[in-house]
């Protein structure tokens, strides 16, 4: 079966994985432009909008999809242009900020766990539970002792998840430095935009060589066959966009989903 463009940013053996060796703005793997991607990705919003509503009819099978960037990395854009038109019934968005103090009093995943997806749902984190192996790592949070066990916490929590019948599929939003300058000055010169800006993320940008240290080593340790990470070059929201609608699309299809059967015989019924 020949090999699908998007499945070359997928990684499974993940202790070979070297960010530096993806361009973010490498478009090269597909014969159309950013014109011919907004055509294409029409077609696959309907698409994922006709699957979602089997999934849910369904209520059989449960799909989680996490979203992890640095800074204007495009999570929150990826959201609205991927999943437009999908009917909200049925579909949850989830964003992992700074712990409450009731978080802080349990385990880390427990927050987790609880956003997970029931039967017939779809969860879309925007930033998840792998903040704990990059955020906390980078800013010393917690010791090399405590973040370096999450890694197999993490994998074995995710083994269960796919065991309990849950599809897993995690999207690392590749961007280059440059890319993130010219979203954040675009912030600050748009008013629109302002409420997007933080101060903060100047200071993070500040650490950006350590969180792509951690952020490959954090792909190479939790890449799995069960929930491999897609490295999706995002430089172009276009390209961005049809990488992540497309792997939507067939991990969907490849649930090999059916309405169900109506549960009384409808045959002779007359609606007067």
């Amino acid at each position: 079966m020949k090999k699908k463009f998007y499945e070359s940013f997928y990684f499974t053996k993940g202790k070979d994985f070297r960010l530096s060796k993806i361009s973010p703005g490498d478009t090269s793997l597909v014969n159309f432009d950013k014109q011919d991607a907004q055509g294409l990705l029409h077609n696959l919003n309907l698409k994922i909008d006709a699957l979602q509503e089997l999934l849910y009819a369904e209520s059989k099978n449960k799909v989680l999809i996490i979203l992890q960037g640095m800074d204007t990395s495009g999570k929150d854009g990826t959201i609205r242009d991927v999943l437009q038109g999908v009917n909200p019934q049925g579909v949850k968005v989830k964003s992992f900020k700074a712990p409450s103090a009731e978080e802080l009093s349990h385990d880390y995943l427990w927050r987790v766990h609880q956003a997970m997806p029931a039967a017939g749902e779809m969860v879309i984190f925007n930033r998840s539970h792998y903040e704990d192996v990059l955020a906390v790592r980078v800013h010393n949070y917690v010791s090399q002792k405590v973040w370096r066990k999450r890694y197999a916490h993490i994998n074995d929590f995710e083994l269960m998840l796919a065991d309990e019948g849950v599809t897993i599929l995690k999207f690392f939003l590749h961007i280059s430095k440059d890319e993130q300058k010219k979203r954040l000055q675009e912030r600050l010169d748009d008013s629109r935009k302002h409420w997007k800006f933080r101060i903060t993320d100047l200071k993070e940008r500040k650490l950006w060589d350590e969180y792509q240290k951690v952020y490959e080593e954090m792909i190479q340790k939790t890449s799995t066959k069960h929930a491999p990470w897609v490295v999706v070059p995002s430089d172009h929201k276009w390209f961005r966009n049809i990488v992540i609608a497309s792997a939507i699309v067939d991990a969907l299809e490849n649930l090999k989903m059916h309405y169900p059967e109506s549960p009384a015989d409808l045959k002779g019924i007359k609606i007067v």
